[in-house]
């Protein structure tokens, strides 16, 4: 089975052109999906296919990332709009990133927006592989009406509901026509020093050798060649998916490639997991493609035994005869499976660093509906963050709440609605907070005596203490200075404890972070002191000291890096600053042509805002990740309010 991912942003027909495509050759399969992923298996040509139609939409990129892991190819599906051009950029970037071969099809060419040129000079501008015009379409008026294809210099009229009809090119195209096939040639001669001798001596290639030229550098991964057509109309599906057959690199160019990321023999790499979802009554499921002959329910994979081997669409058991390398299968019961990851028969290695999603953006709090879910959500969360690489799940820290980091709105719905639908785990969900700090301003001191008689042995402790501000994220120390034997040196552990605890809680209702104790003086009892008297001691004098330092607000500050098309750096400036944020630096993207990464602080409360003033002001193509950096005083109505709402709370 051969295998190919199509991706593009929303509302440029990736689902249309699917179905156009598995239906040129017969009624296709029902697609399976996986929670956004599905997959159509069809035949064309003789050879079985599967297509992996990713979801489009910066929330979903992780998903068309998994689709790349397991494809020999991909179709890169597009706008005719040039200035939709950039709403392409994260796909090239993770194509790129992954090595696999890429076809660019410009679909929609029945609404056409500008001129083709202009389009693919847009996408260039977000592309390290030249994009290679294969067609220029044949126009009547307004409309696209054929194309010319630059190889064979043939023309096809498009026919409704039939196959394209062969025609003579149109006298008034023939000069741009030759134009256009004179640059195709220049652009493959790169590639090729004999075609290149061929036109220095202009003399002029056979089509077959430009075809030959052309279906080697797509396999090497060396351009990306552009087609175009309706998918709604099947315009130009059969000349895409002919170009896939006879272009697009065999199962085993993925095999290897992906063997040596991780320095393996191709041989040992024996599958992909490649997707993950669960089902009720069912539970979990991995789709998984194979490299090698011999897979079955019992087998050996990933270091234990398969469970059932399914078809992905329909769920009827799979025969081992029919399973083939290139297979795209559903396991079942086969927890062992991680995701994703290259599989040999004994372990499960890590997928390549591309992999990796982008950091989630958006955090909230789940809350279940009923109070007997509370167990049962922690375990559930856990599990979805096996087979949802976009998802990662933690707790609030103080709280213990599950605090979970998703995408963006969407993703978040999606995950409630896959807790209710399929755990039957009703949920609600609102901000983490930002874990506010406090410290102090000036030294205090205080003398404090602990005195308590009860009955029996009773309790003393003197301290004589100060507490000062420490420098920012020096955190808590403690020093003694007493002298004398005041406070006998077996005390002074506890003193220190007891100083630790009065950190918990400060005078504003937050943690106390920065603030150094000394302890300077004290008295004890031969019998009344303890322990358990000079920490408590301590800890009542540390707050009374807290008290009189002029306490101070702290608010966490985090690093950012934003990654964005460099088209949209100039908007970042007022974004940042507007959110009380501050611009570190900004630098062209090594990693990623048309893209900039800039470094700002922001501070905790103002992420939720930022990542929705990112994606409004970069059409949702933008995307940051955080750390944690320090913390800064905060003063005015802010702080007062922030303070009066906690001591409201308890």
């Amino acid at each position: 089975m051969r295998c190919f991912a199509v991706l593009g942003p929303p509302q440029t027909g990736k689902s249309t052109l699917v179905d156009r495509l598995a239906a040129l050759d017969g009624a296709p399969r029902k697609p399976a999906s996986a929670n956004g992923l599905s997959a159509t298996q069809f035949t064309f040509g003789g050879e079985d296919w599967c297509a992996l139609d990713a979801p489009g939409g910066s929330e979903s990129l992780w998903q068309a990332q998994d689709a790349l892991l397991a494809s020999d190819a991909c179709i890169l599906c597009v706008s005719p709009d040039p200035e939709a051009a950039v709403l392409a950029a994260p796909y090239l970037r993770a194509i790129e990133a992954s090595g696999t071969p890429c076809i660019l099809f410009v679909n929609r060419m029945d609404a056409q927006k500008g001129r083709l040129s202009d389009i693919v000079a847009a996408l260039q501008d977000y592309s390290s592989h030249a994009l290679v015009l294969r067609q220029i379409p044949i126009r009547e008026g307004d409309a696209t009406v054929g194309v010319c294809d630059l190889i064979s210099e043939r023309a096809w009229r498009y026919r409704e509901g039939q196959t394209s009809a062969l025609i003579e090119i149109p006298e008034d195209m023939r000069g741009g026509e030759h134009e256009a096939h004179a640059e195709l040639l220049e652009q493959l001669s790169d590639f090729d020093d004999r075609l290149l001798e061929e036109l220095v001596e202009d003399r002029e290639p056979a089509s077959d050798t430009i075809y030959a030229i052309a279906t080697r550098v797509l396999r090497e991964n060396r351009i990306v060649p552009v087609l175009l057509g309706a998918a709604s109309h099947s315009n130009g599906m059969l000349r895409l998916m002919k170009a896939l057959r006879h272009e697009a690199p065999p199962v085993e160019t993925l095999r290897a490639r992906l063997a040596a990321t991780r320095g393996l023999d191709e041989r040992a790499v024996a599958a992909v997991s490649f997707r993950g979802y669960h089902r009720p009554n069912v539970g979990k499921i991995v789709l998984v493609r194979t490299f090698a002959d011999g897979l079955k329910q019992g087998g050996a994979l990933g270091g234990a035994s398969l469970g059932a081997l399914q078809d992905p669409a329909t769920g009827k058991p799979i025969a081992p005869d029919e399973l083939r390398p290139g297979s795209v299968f559903a396991a079942v019961k086969s927890d062992h499976l991680p995701l994703p990851a290259l599989l040999t028969a004994d372990t499960a290695l890590p997928p390549p660093d591309w992999t990796a999603p982008p950091t989630p953006m958006l955090e909230r709090i789940l809350v279940p509906a009923s109070e007997r879910d509370e167990a049962k959500l922690s375990g559930t969360l856990a599990r979805l963050a096996e087979t949802d690489r976009g998802l990662t799940v933690t707790q609030e820290e103080g709280t213990g709440a599950q605090l979970v980091s998703v995408q963006g709105p969407l993703h978040l719905r999606d995950l409630c609605r896959t807790l209710a639908d399929v755990f039957h785990v009703a949920v609600s969900d609102h901000p983490p907070s930002p874990n506010y700090r406090e410290t102090i301003s000036r030294l205090a001191g205080v003398h404090y005596r602990h005195k308590k008689q009860t009955g029996g042995a009773g309790q003393f402790a003197d301290l004589r203490l100060t507490v000062s501000p420490n420098e920012r994220g020096a955190g808590f120390s403690f020093l003694e200075i007493v002298k004398g034997g005041a406070v006998p040196r077996n005390y002074i552990p506890a003193v220190e404890a007891g100083a630790r605890e009065a950190m918990a809680k400060g005078v504003l209702g937050f943690p106390v972070i920065d603030v150094g104790v000394t302890l300077t003086d004290g008295q004890h009892h031969p019998v009344d002191s303890s322990e358990f008297a000079f920490r408590t001691a301590a800890r009542m004098g540390v707050r009374q000291a807290l008290a009189e330092a002029s306490p101070a607000l702290l608010q966490p500050i985090f690093r950012i890096e934003i990654h964005l098309p460099s088209i949209y750096s100039g908007s970042l400036l007022q974004t940042v600053s507007g959110l009380k944020g501050q611009i570190i630096g900004f630098e062209r993207d090594e990693s990623a042509k048309g893209w900039d990464v800039f470094h700002a602080t922001v501070p905790r409360n103002a992420l939720d805002d930022l990542a929705l003033s990112l994606r409004a002001a970069t059409q949702g193509i933008g995307w940051f990740s955080k750390s944690f950096d320090h913390f800064e005083e905060l003063y005015g109505r802010e702080a007062d309010a922030i303070v009066a709402a906690r001591t409201a709370g308890g």
